[in-house]
C-alpha cells in the first residue's frame, strides 16, 4: 500500500512539473496573431474632443483592447510588440468619395496633373510628358490608345484641342482627360476611330465642342459625349487586364491609408471589381455604388450590407449635372465667364433635364431601401436633387436611409438646412479650395466663390459630414485633404472664408468615423474600439498636434488591414 502510495505521489509530481513546464512555455512564447501596439499618440476617434489610449491590441482580425499599457500587459502575456517609436495610430482611412476602379488608370497613363501632384503646367507640357510617355509603355495597356489623365484647363488657360494632340500622333489615337473626369480631348485619329464628325449630334447631357464657325469638332467632348468613351477606355476587360489595373489601384490606395475605398460610380466596373474579388486578391473594403442606368446589378449576390472578398454593392449612384470647375455645374445663375460658344446667359446644364425622370430613379431607391449617392455641383442640381427627396419622404418614409450628396460645391446656405430637414449627408469637397478658390471666384464672383464647400455650417447643422479626394481627379492624398478642409488656402495664398474650416480632429473625422458612417459601417470601422475591425494606419506625424500648415506633409508610414500589414512605407 505504501509502495502505491510513492508511486501515486512520484506519478502526481512528475505530471505538475510536466504541466507548469508547458505553462512556462505558453507565457514566453510570442503569440502571432496577437499584436500590442504602444509608445505613440493612439487617437481612439471617439468622443467629440481627441481621446488618447497608451496602447492596443489585435488580435487576429480585430482589435481586443484600447487602453493604458500596464492594463495591457496584464490582460495579455503573449503577443507580439510594435513600438511606434513616437508615430500615430489612426483608424484606416474611409474617403467619402473615391473612384477606386479609376486608380489604375491613373497610375497607368501618362500624369497630366499640375502642381504640386505632377508637372503639367501648360499645353506645351501636356504635349511632351504624353510623347514621354508613349516611348516608354506599352499602348496595349489601352487598347492601343495614348491615353493621358489629369488636365486642368484652369491652369492651362484653355483646353487643348485636337490640333495639340495631333503633334504626339496622326497615325495612333490620342486622349486627354480632364482633370474632374467630366471633359476629355481626342486627336484627330482618335474622332475618327470614334465616329465623331461634322454630322455628329449632341447627346443629351453632352456637347462635342466645335471649331468656331463651323460644325468640325475640335477635339474637346463635355460630360456624356466623352465620358461613355473614356469608361471603355479605362475599364480593362481581360482577366490580365482586370489583374493590371486593379493592383496598380489597390497599391496606390493602400499606399495613402485606404482600408476602405469606395467605388464611386460602378458601370463595365463592377464586373471587373468583382472578378478581381472573386479571385481573392482584394486587401481592403470596395463597396461599390452602382450608376443607375444599371439597376438589375441591384438584384445580383454582390449587393449585401457584407462583404464577399473584400467587395460588396453597397447602393445606387445618381448624377445630375457636371463639373464647376469645368463650368458644365448646373446653376441658378449665369456663370461671370461662360466657356467658349456659351453666351452670357449660360447656367451650366443638367443631366437629367426631365424632373420626372429623376423622381422615378429617387423614388426606385426609396422603394428598394437602396442607399442613394447623388453627384450635384451647381445649386440647380441641388434644388433638383431635394424636390425629389421631399417627395419620396412623403411616400416612403425617410427614416435612416443615409442618402448623401456628393460633392454641393455651390451649394446655397437655404439648402444646407434642408438637407438637414431631409437627413441628407453632405459629402463636400474642400479640396477646390486649394485647387480652383482663385478660378471660382472668377466663374461666380468673389463672395459665392469664397464659399464653396461650406462645411463647417454643413457639420454644425447636419451633424455628420464626409470629405472626400474623387480620385482619381485627384491624388488619393488624405493628408490634402485635410491639409484643405482646415487651411482653405487657395494657390494664389488668399485664405477663403475661414469660417467654413473644420478643426483638425474634425477633419479627421470625416475620412474616418464618419466615412463609416457614411457607409452604415460605424459599427465595426472607423474608430479604435474593442471589437471593431482592425483596420489602423500608422502615420508619421499627429494631425491633430501639428502645425495645421503642415498637415499635408504627413506621411503615411504603415496601413494595416484587419490585423494584417499590407503597406509600409
Amino acid at each position: 500500500m505504501k509502495s502505491d502510495l510513492l508511486l501515486w505521489s512520484l506519478t502526481g509530481l512528475l505530471l505538475f512539473l510536466n504541466c507548469n513546464q508547458v505553462d512556462n512555455r505558453q507565457s514566453n512564447s510570442v503569440s502571432e496573431n496577437t499584436t500590442l501596439y504602444y509608445n505613440g499618440d493612439i487617437i481612439t476617434m471617439e468622443g467629440e474632443e481627441p481621446e488618447y489610449a497608451e496602447a492596443l491590441v489585435v488580435q487576429d482580425s480585430t482589435i481586443a483592447f484600447v487602453g493604458s499599457l500596464e492594463q495591457a500587459k496584464t490582460e495579455f502575456n503573449s503577443y507580439q510588440e510594435k513600438d511606434l517609436q513616437g508615430k500615430t495610430l489612426v483608424p484606416g482611412f474611409i474617403d467619402g468619395h473615391i473612384h477606386f476602379s479609376g486608380l489604375g488608370a491613373q497610375a497607368l497613363a501618362a500624369n497630366l496633373l499640375a502642381e504640386p501632384d505632377g508637372k503639367v503646367n501648360t499645353v506645351e507640357d501636356l504635349i511632351a510628358e504624353m510623347q514621354r510617355w508613349s516611348s516608354s509603355n506599352d499602348r496595349e495597356i489601352f487598347d492601343g490608345w495614348i491615353v493621358g489623365m489629369g488636365y486642368d484647363d484652369a491652369i492651362l488657360g484653355r483646353h487643348p484641342n485636337k490640333d495639340d494632340l495631333d503633334q504626339i500622333s496622326q497615325e495612333i489615337p490620342v486622349i486627354v482627360v480632364h482633370i474632374s473626369g467630366h471633359f476629355c480631348t481626342l486627336n484627330s485619329k482618335g474622332l475618327e476611330v470614334s465616329g465623331i464628325t461634322a454630322e455628329s449630334q449632341d447627346p443629351v447631357g453632352g456637347v462635342i465642342r466645335r471649331v468656331p464657325g463651323t460644325r468640325e469638332p475640335d477635339g474637346t467632348l463635355d460630360e456624356l459625349a466623352g465620358i461613355p468613351l473614356l469608361f471603355r477606355l479605362i475599364s480593362p476587360r481581360t482577366p490580365e487586364k482586370i489583374d493590371l489595373f486593379m493592383n496598380a489601384a489597390q497599391e496606390m490606395a493602400i499606399s495613402f491609408g485606404y482600408t476602405t475605398a469606395q467605388e464611386g460610380r460602378a458601370t463595365g466596373s463592377h464586373e471587373a471589381l468583382a472578378q478581381y474579388a472573386k479571385s481573392g486578391k482584394l486587401k481592403i473594403d470596395v463597396p461599390s455604388y452602382i450608376d443607375y442606368s444599371m439597376p438589375e446589378l441591384m438584384e445580383t449576390e454582390w449587393y449585401s450590407n457584407q462583404y464577399q472578398n473584400h467587395y460588396r454593392i453597397a447602393g445606387l449612384k445618381l448624377t445630375l449635372d457636371g463639373s464647376p470647375q469645368g463650368r458644365t455645374a448646373w446653376r441658378t445663375e449665369p456663370y461671370l465667364i461662360p466657356p467658349p460658344g456659351a453666351d452670357e446667359s449660360y447656367q451650366g446644364y443638367p443631366a437629367i433635364p426631365d424632373d420626372e425622370q429623376v423622381q422615378e430613379i429617387v423614388d426606385m431607391a426609396f422603394t428598394n431601401d437602396w442607399q442613394l449617392l447623388t453627384h450635384a455641383n451647381g445649386d440647380a442640381a441641388i434644388d433638383q436633387l431635394i424636390r425629389s427627396v421631399a417627395s419620396a419622404s412623403a411616400s416612403y418614409g425617410n427614416d435612416d436611409r443615409r442618402t448623401t450628396l456628393i460633392h454641393g460645391q455651390y451649394i446655397r446656405y437655404d439648402q444646407i438646412d434642408s438637407l438637414a430637414r431631409y437627413d441628407i449627408i453632405p459629402s463636400l469637397f474642400p479640396m477646390h479650395t486649394f485647387y480652383w478658390g482663385d478660378w471660382h471666384r472668377q466663374l461666380i464672383g468673389d463672395k459665392k466663390g469664397s464659399h464653396i464647400s461650406p462645411i463647417q455650417t454643413a457639420h454644425q447643422k447636419c451633424g455628420v459630414v464626409t470629405s472626400h479626394t474623387d480620385a482619381p481627379v485627384a491624388l488619393p492624398n488624405l493628408m490634402m485633404i485635410m491639409w484643405t478642409t482646415v487651411n482653405r488656402i487657395t494657390r494664389s495664398g488668399d485664405v477663403i472664408a475661414p469660417e467654413e474650416s473644420l478643426s483638425p480632429y474634425d477633419a479627421l473625422r470625416t475620412i474616418t468615423i464618419w466615412g463609416a458612417y457614411q457607409h452604415f459601417e460605424e459599427n465595426r470601422k472607423g474608430s479604435l474600439v474593442q471589437g471593431k475591425l482592425a483596420d489602423l494606419v500608422v502615420l508619421s506625424d499627429n494631425p491633430v498636434k501639428i502645425d495645421p500648415m503642415q498637415l499635408k506633409e504627413i506621411e503615411v508610414h504603415e496601413t494595416i488591414k484587419e490585423g494584417v500589414s499590407i503597406y509600409q512605407l
